[in-house]
């Protein structure tokens, strides 16, 4: 595999930073290691997607939940029509070798239904291989809308710990129910990842709840300012993150891996604007660094905004890295 070293300059409020990456050929899967990789601009979708004939594969249950069952998210209420019932869509991906009524390691995946064809295979490629531990996927939707004013904007772009209260004592008995699995209470066997603002909420999760989550993957991580409704402990949103969350307290076991896009969203507004996800997402490697978390962060040349083609290419990789060190393998 070719190997060289580049150098990206960084502006930042009159400071310019120099950032060391590791940029590795595109068209082969990318084994990541602990630092900072550049990618790109071709990119080829990783050989896990394809499970040999010989691969044990596992089930994907499906089932669908109610905004009226819900005690944390029952509906956000409108002026004028009242509460908004919605439903989600979850689907739990069971390992073959999965043992019926032993504790398994697990991730979250949020907006579930973008990973329900892709971490499947995936699973099923690497748990045979004894990449991955032999794990269980909850990958679950949102409750609907985008942004400011919505379910899934409240659920995933809020800064608390109210998502990681609703995917405990809710979400997760009823998968644990519906495919008569049981899951891990060790933070180390439990992880959480996402794209877009569904990356937030999984950084959220384990970074207010550190005795539930230390595995955190994120694509195109929404680490700006769309948080709504207010919150004056977090006035600037997810921007508190590399700005004052992550520098200013005390470094919690985390082991992060993170991937911003060349085109992402709002690549090139000023730092005013607490809408650059290229900006934020570097300074969060950057805050990550600073305070010796374990950590991967992957700049995507010539990609979007959560790039399939970025997710299809490192989805195997990023899973590997983000395993590391579990001893359940």
């Amino acid at each position: 595999m070719n190997t060289l070293r580049c150098c990206v300059v960084v502006a930042v409020v009159g400071v310019v930073s120099f950032c060391s990456f590791t940029t590795r050929a595109a068209e082969a899967p990318t084994k990541f290691t602990d630092g900072e990789f550049v990618i790109g601009p071709a990119y080829a979708d990783a050989p896990e997607l394809k499970p040999g004939a010989d691969v044990p594969r596992g089930r994907v249950h499906e089932f669908t939940m109610d905004a009226h069952d819900s005690k944390i998210y029952p509906g956000i209420a409108k002026r004028q029509t009242g509460v908004v019932p919605y439903q989600r869509k979850v689907w739990v991906y069971v390992p073959k070798q999965y043992v019926p009524g032993t504790a398994a390691p697990f991730i979250v995946a949020q907006d579930g239904g973008g990973y329900a064809k892709t971490l499947p295979p995936i699973l099923d490629t690497m748990i045979s291989e004894k990449r991955v531990p032999v794990m269980i996927a909850v990958m679950v939707n949102s409750g609907g809308g985008d942004a400011q004013g919505s379910e899934r904007g409240l659920e995933y772009d809020t800064v608390s710990d109210l998502y990681a209260k609703w995917v405990e004592s809710e979400l997760l008995p009823r998968a644990a129910r519906e495919a008569n699995v049981q899951f891990t209470k060790d933070p180390e066997g439990r992880a959480t990842m996402g794209g877009s603002s569904g990356g937030a909420a999984a950084f959220t999760m384990a970074w207010f709840r550190p005795d539930l989550y230390h595995r955190v993957l994120t694509y195109s991580g929404t680490y700006v300012n769309q948080q709504s409704p207010k919150n004056p402990e977090s006035p600037r949103g997810a921007w508190e993150y590399h700005a004052k969350l992550i520098p200013e307290g005390e470094a919690k076991p985390l082991r992060v891996w993170l991937e911003v896009s060349e085109k992402d969203n709002g690549a090139g507004r000023d730092e005013a604007s607490l809408h650059n996800w290229v900006m934020a997402n570097q300074r969060m490697a950057a805050a990550l660094k600073a305070k010796g978390y374990h950590y991967c962060y992957v700049f995507a040349k010539d990609a979007k905004h959560t790039d399939g083609r970025v997710t299809r290419q490192t989805l195997p990789a990023s899973l590997e890295w983000l395993w590391e060190g579990y001893g359940g393998k």
